[in-house]
């Protein structure tokens, strides 16, 4: 039964992934290649929900407090209710935390601490397929293909690492990048290793030999 139930997993989660391959244009979008030398986008860390946030409103510790940002991506904190934070910086975030304690505090100079790291839906790195631990992932600057793999403990013994993609938004076009997995893991070829973006979607397809 736990057989069954493990082949059908694995086939739901193939047929996932080579559906997202469809409907991203596979067939008629060819996989393009990218050197490791190419430059990582320079990135500043966006706010998302269920990061937790450090509110400190200078000389006013009883406004000053941890918060979670809400799954609509707002926060709530005392005297600022329904406040947006998700895709903010938290220097902006704290601008506009003090915009909205003016009302109440002269001059509030405030401090926006992000304390656990999740970031908006958009900028997640998303692993599905044949990796050890299919996950969404925060977006780290200089963040690259092994950093992504080590954290996704690797792939399982039924990938077809080679024949893997990242699905990659280039220039509001939607743009298949072939890896190699097999070369990276296996044998080390660090020609293989190359960086990751914002909003990258790594699909590791199961091999039929």
């Amino acid at each position: 039964m736990n057989t069954l139930r493990t082949n059908t997993m694995r086939l739901l989660v193939f047929a996932i992934a080579l559906s997202i391959l469809t409907l991203g244009g596979c067939s008629s979008t060819p996989r393009i290649t990218l050197s490791p030398s190419e430059e990582p986008p320079s990135h500043d860390y966006l706010i998302g929900p269920g990061d937790s946030i450090n509110i400190i409103v200078w000389h006013n510790p009883e406004v000053s407090m941890s918060v979670p940002v809400r799954p609509d991506g707002k926060i709530t904190t005392p005297l600022v209710e329904d406040l947006p934070a998700m895709g903010k910086t938290s220097t902006h975030l704290a601008r506009d935390i003090e915009k909205a304690l003016a009302i109440y505090i002269q001059d509030p100079i405030v401090t926006v601490i992000v304390t656990g790291f999740v970031g908006p839906y958009t900028e997640q790195i998303r692993v599905i397929g044949e990796a050890g631990k299919p996950q969404a992932l925060h977006y780290n600057n200089g963040m690259s293909l092994l950093d992504v793999m080590i954290t996704v403990g690797g792939i399982t013994p039924f990938a077809a690492g080679n024949k893997a993609s990242i699905i990659r938004n280039i220039d509001g076009k939607t743009q298949h990048v072939a890896v190699r997995l097999d070369d990276l893991i296996e044998d080390g070829d660090i020609s293989a290793n190359i960086p990751v973006r914002p909003g990258d979607i790594l699909v590791i397809p199961e091999s039929f030999f």
